[in-house]
């Protein structure tokens, strides 16, 4: 193939390479047909992608080979998903069309590509980001496999992300952070999950990734011996059952344990459970559940159990499909040990979700087909989908919940709802109307408000009335995608009639001083401010606006003559375009903001998480407010970048003197006399940090402290921790994020 000369001979041999390896990863049935599309579909994508390299210079067509095989090897698809893989940017970014993929591999490959490839030109919108989600998510209830192959390419980008600029990493970490790990987890692909947190949080908090990532390396051999210590006891009860097992023990994830590192206020040192041991059995279908139990009750005689810690997803599984019996026990030396008993059919849907589900489908007609029960949800949300994008990713995040309650209607049938989920919740999620119809819900016999957070094991049972509809405040009472959808339907088209109200207002206002409607119509929504008619229509039915002034304008062959420049409507331009401020900051600069003195911009830092010198920031372009600095790990960060990752600037600290930063610490410790003096004694006196406010409370041997102190760096304040830390009496000192 001419194209490929374009390559070196060693780059030949490494494509070539990476090609078997894809074709070995495949572990269903290859037909002739599938060996034929496979190979086309292989010189096709290296023709197209033959003058390209990725930003790390290898050649482009390395990236679609290693996501086929991802798509095969880590997923578990088949050959018709690594065809799609191999062409998945084909169409986006070289000439080749959809026609032509439909013309050599049909209609459902091209339907799959269309899926993957990206919308373009998208800077009049929203959020583009939100835009392409959308695309890709639409598809997702035609076929899933466009989400699993999307999935798998956001996966080698993710671990490939090093020769991008920080600030695109930012982005995309926070993209994948934002869609793709909750979605991970929701189809059952907690590998993937899990992998995609720790590369997000690599990239988001790289310092406490690091020193994660060091203890766990520096305990390795500590943690190897003391599974060995825990599982030696178990091996003899275990053999005496008669089925083949076997057990692992494998940490926990960076990602998990900095989240119970923040969540429980603790050092590394002190958490017990870092790692899970898991306990897995090769029995028939029909023994799997009797043979799970008889595994726990001999983990439990053998190790101290921790009652409330038991979960029994054997019985009523995840709702993503998950199966497993887990369970805490107190092993040697007094640690919590982490055990999770499943069978080999568990283990292989716990480790590639929803491609083993469809696997082992119908083998078992008594379990739910968890699958099909929510992507029917998808279905319903993806009916009626929002104009607005990010409003429609925020109703389908809805869908992605990693925690569920299980409640029942009054006839005893059980329905899995997400974690916070409503009583309204509840009526949509049984039929549209019942939710539409809902007047007052009971549950367990009891009047409940429509709000009300439904608890593991509720009957709910729910009072309509014909004359009853939605109403916009039923948005705050509900959480689940379906719902949110409904009521918005609801609403919209309200909207809809009202504005076909003001619609026939307008025209009569503007009969009456002879101006044709058509002709003006556009520019008298400019006039008042609205970048388009709908919302004109709607201001114009609610009374909201004074139609009066189009009289005292002069009306010339049926065109109104507008004396006064019509009002701007707030867009933000992409980074590209930006135009700088004219108002600048004095003093020294302490940032660089697009490689550009930021004092050249109109800038703050934001007052959601007080960015520190040192800290790893982003600048991000307001609408009215000029630019914002943001750390990276602030809490609003991956909501901003995921959804307006236009809008996005590279941001630098650069050396400043006289800097000066506010931040807010949380001391927690053992409550005494003279506490609050000599904490406060030591940051103004032996750290010499100014305090510009303090509030502190104590009860029962406790005491918490919230203090801001002024300092000029990240290795001050660092500095300031530890020394606190080491305080007689200090259990923890956090920053506030």
């Amino acid at each position: 193939m001419e194209a490929t000369l374009l390559h070196t001979e060693d780059e030949r041999k490494l494509i070539q390479r990476a090609y078997r390896k894809l074709l070995r990863s495949i572990k269903t049935e290859i037909k002739p047909e599938d060996k034929r599309n496979l190979r086309a579909a292989y010189e096709l994508a290296v023709q197209a992608h033959s003058k390209q390299r990725r930003k790390s210079g290898e050649p482009y067509i390395l990236h679609p080979i290693e996501v086929g095989r991802i798509c095969a090897e880590e997923i578990g698809l088949g050959p018709t998903s690594v065809v799609c893989a191999l062409l998945h940017d084909v169409v986006e970014d070289t000439e080749f069309t959809l026609k032509d993929i439909s013309n050599l591999f049909g209609d459902k490959v091209a339907m799959i590509v269309d899926g993957l490839t990206k919308l373009q030109d998208l800077y009049d919108v929203r959020s583009p980001q939100a835009e392409n989600f959308k695309k890709i998510l639409t598809t997702l209830a035609k076929d899933v496999r466009v989400v699993l192959i999307k999935m798998a390419d956001r996966l080698h980008n993710m671990r490939t992300l090093g020769a991008m600029p920080k600030h695109k990493q930012l982005k995309i970490a926070s993209e994948t952070i934002y869609i793709y790990a909750p979605l991970a987890h929701r189809l059952g692909l907690y590998n993937l999950k899990t992998e995609f947190q720790d590369l997000c949080m690599k990239i988001t908090n790289p310092d406490a990734y690091k020193e994660i990532a060091s203890k766990l390396q520096e305990t390795k051999l500590e943690r190897n011996r003391y599974i060995n210590e825990f599982i030696k006891p178990l091996t003899g009860e275990l053999d005496e059952i008669g089925v083949p097992y076997r057990i692992t023990g494998r940490p926990k994830s960076i990602s998990s344990i900095w989240n119970k590192i923040k969540t429980k206020g603790v050092p590394f040192e002190e958490i017990y459970d870092l790692f899970a041991v898991r306990i897995i059995v090769d029995v028939p279908l029909k023994r799997e559940k009797r043979v799970c139990w008889e595994v726990y009750s001999i983990v439990t005689d053998v190790h101290t159990p921790i009652p409330e810690r038991l979960k029994d997803w054997v019985t009523t599984p995840k709702a993503n499909g998950y199966e497993s019996l887990h369970t805490t026990v107190v092993g040697p030396g007094g640690r919590y040990v982490e055990v999770q008993v499943r069978s080999e059919r568990m283990d292989e849907i716990a480790e590639r979700g929803f491609a083993a589900h469809w696997k082992y489908k119908g083998v078992d007609s008594r379990k739910m087909d968890v699958f099909s029960t929510w992507l029917d949800g998808v279905r319903e949300v993806l009916e009626n989908p929002s104009n607005d994008a990010v409003e429609f990713i925020s109703d389908f995040k809805s869908n992605l919940f990693s925690e569920e309650v299980y409640v029942y209607t009054p006839k005893g049938d059980m329905k899995m709802l997400p974690k916070g989920a409503t009583a309204l919740d509840f009526a949509f999620s049984i039929h549209t109307m019942l939710g539409y119809r809902c007047t007052a819900v009971k549950v367990n016999n009891k009047l409940e408000p429509l709000g009300y957070q439904l608890q593991n094991g509720d009957q709910v049972a729910v009072i309509t009335s014909k004359n009853q509809k939605p109403s916009e405040n039923w948005l705050n009472y509900v959480v689940t995608g379906k719902a949110k959808s409904k009521i918005r339907s609801v609403m919209r088209e309200e909207q809809r009639k009202r504005g076909e109200f003001g619609k026939e207002t307008l025209m009569r206002k503007l009969k009456n001083i002879k101006a044709d409607f058509e002709t003006n119509a556009d520019e008298v929504a400019k006039y008042y401010g609205f970048d388009a008619r709908p919302p004109l229509y709607i201001a114009i039915a609610e009374e909201n606006l004074d139609l009066s002034d189009l009289k005292k304008l002069k009306v010339e062959a049926g065109k109104i003559i507008f004396k006064k420049k019509a009002p701007q409507v707030d867009h933000i331009p992409p980074p590209s375009i930006l135009s700088k401020s004219k108002k600048k900051y004095t003093g020294t600069p302490r940032l660089l903001i697009n490689d550009e003195e930021a004092n050249h911009f109109e800038y703050s830092l934001a007052s959601c998480c007080n960015p520190v010198m040192g800290d790893a920031v982003f600048a991000y372009i307001t609408v009215s407010d000029g630019i914002k600095i943001h750390r990276t790990s602030c809490p609003n960060a991956t909501n901003l970048m995921a959804h307006y990752g236009y809008r996005i600037m590279k941001a630098d600290w650069t050396s400043s003197e006289n800097a000066s930063f506010v931040t807010e610490l949380v001391i927690k410790g053992v409550d005494g006399k003279g506490v609050a003096q000599s904490v406060t004694g030591a940051i103004t006196n032996q750290l010499g940090l100014e305090m510009r406010s303090i509030s502190m409370d104590g009860d029962q041997g406790y005491f918490e402290g919230r203090i801001s102190v002024v300092v000029q760096n990240t290795d001050q304040l660092n500095y300031a921790i530890k020394y606190l830390k080491g305080m007689v009496g200090v259990s923890s000192v956090e920053r506030v994020d």
